[in-house]
């Protein structure tokens, strides 16, 4: 399984780890994925997405939710 996000294209970012000395070391931050499931087109689908593009969609949900209780 690949370290992207399919809705946000997010994907690793690298750098250094900095020691105290100030040595430089490869390291790399991954994305936050989480397996998640969505309705789409009807039907539940399980979708591995990054937090932030779940927390995103839901928020665009309730606002869209709210827009029509009122």
């Amino acid at each position: 399984m690949s370290k992207y996000c399919p809705i946000t294209g997010k994907g690793p970012m690298t750098g250094n780890n900095r020691s105290h000395s100030l040595r430089a070391t490869r390291r790399r931050w991954n994305v936050n994925l989480q397996k998640r499931k969505v309705m789409i087109d009807g039907q539940v689908v399980t979708i591995r997405m990054s937090n932030r593009a779940y927390r995103t969609i839901n928020k665009t949900v309730k606002a869209a939710e709210a827009a029509k209780a009122e």
